[in-house]
Parts: C-alpha cells; sequence; structure tokens
C-alpha cells in the first residue's frame, strides 16, 4: 500500500553504513530524495501518487506543498504542464536541480495567486497537515480558485491527533463549493475505513455550465 509516507527499506549492514555517509554529505533535500532513490532501488514502485492523478489524465497540475519536486517532477516527465509551489527555499532549491524545466514558485498555499488555473491541484505529503490549523481551511479556499472548472482537488494526508480531521476539510471542501468524488485510505485506492490511518481524497469543482 502507497501512502506516500517514508518508509523503511531493505539493506545489508554494509549498504547502511555507506549510505549513512553518503546522506551526511547531502543537504535536507537530497536526503530525502535519496530515502525515495533507495525504495526504487530496492524495486519499490516509488510513483504512486503520480500513477493516481493520471487517471483523471490532466493537462496541467499545481502541485501544492511540492518539497523537492519529487511527485510534480514525475509528472511532468509524463507529459503534463506542472508548477510547483513551497514555502520551504531550501526544498526548492532541490527541486530546481533536478527539474530545473518546471515553474518552482517559493509561495504560501494559503495566499499565494499565480494568475490562472488547473484541471488538478495536488496536495500530496500531508501537506494539509503542515500548514498551520488556523490556515487549513484559507490554504484549501485559495487553492479552489486555481482550479479550473470541472477540475479536481486531491489531498492525502496522515490522520494524527494534531492533523487536519477528515470531517473539517470535508465541511471546507463543501464550503468552497466543491463535490466529493472519491475517498480512498491509500494512494492504491484501498477502501478507507473507520480505522483507517490514512485520507485520500478527490474533491471536484462543479462546471457552471451544468
Amino acid at each position: 500500500m502507497f501512502t506516500g509516507d517514508v518508509g523503511p527499506y531493505p539493506a545489508s549492514v554494509d549498504t547502511v553504513s555507506e549510505n549513512h555517509r553518503v546522506e551526511s554529505r547531502l543537504g535536507r533535500g537530497d536526503r530525502y530524495e535519496r530515502t525515495y532513490e533507495l525504495r526504487a532501488a530496492a524495486g519499490e514502485d516509488v510513483h504512486g501518487e503520480a500513477n493516481f492523478v493520471m487517471r483523471l489524465s490532466p493537462g496541467s497540475v499545481l502541485d501544492a506543498g511540492c518539497g523537492t519536486g519529487r511527485v510534480g517532477r514525475e509528472l511532468h516527465r509524463r507529459g503534463v504542464d506542472v508548477v510547483g509551489v513551497d514555502l520551504d527555499a531550501e526544498m526548492l532549491e532541490t527541486a530546481r536541480a533536478r527539474c530545473p524545466s518546471v515553474s518552482w514558485i517559493e509561495g504560501d498555499v494559503s495566499l499565494i495567486r499565480l494568475g490562472r488555473t488547473f484541471d488538478i491541484v495536488l496536495m500530496a505529503g500531508n501537506v494539509i497537515n503542515f500548514v498551520a490549523p488556523e490556515s487549513r481551511r484559507r490554504a484549501l479556499e485559495n487553492l479552489t480558485r486555481h482550479l479550473r472548472p470541472a477540475g479536481h482537488l486531491i489531498a492525502g494526508y496522515s490522520l494524527v491527533p494534531d492533523g487536519c480531521s477528515p470531517a473539517s476539510y470535508a465541511a471546507w471542501a463543501e464550503a468552497a463549493g466543491l463535490e466529493l468524488v472519491e475517498r480512498w485510505s491509500t494512494w492504491d485506492q484501498d477502501a478507507f475505513v473507520e480505522h483507517s490511518n490514512y485520507v485520500l481524497t478527490v474533491h471536484r469543482l462543479p462546471n457552471a455550465d451544468h
């Protein structure tokens, strides 16, 4: 099951030692990327988010809270017009170094105005949980403004005590004019049940012509 969370990977003692030496020389963004590189090298498909998004055949995606650009970079590789936004300048340095052909913008997802709309706005990797609690509703509302009619807002995040509650998120989405399309517990589309520890929602902005 792929939730997008960083997890353990198989490694020998020698590999762990070498990994430690390599990672000690890397910046924070590159250390994050290396975790996924090692998981991919071990045979894991680390592109669950991109696989999920591509089901909707988007032409454009706003990667909100893009971090190092791991997901946005993969979507770009698959032919999608991607713009990434994040507050973390160090993580954006990694994104720009690894994929300079994408626009990676430093900004607050609750405030930024890009002057355009997208087929999909994506909040992967616990983005809504990283937003200050008092700004979470504003972030959702602001990102909804960046959706074209009939566009989709996708958010995946862990259910933790100090995180965003599904009930709050659902209420904010409804107030912003969004319709729930589907809800899962992983990017592999496992069913969401009472004791799930991760939630993945897809909301749609209705087309004004319908």
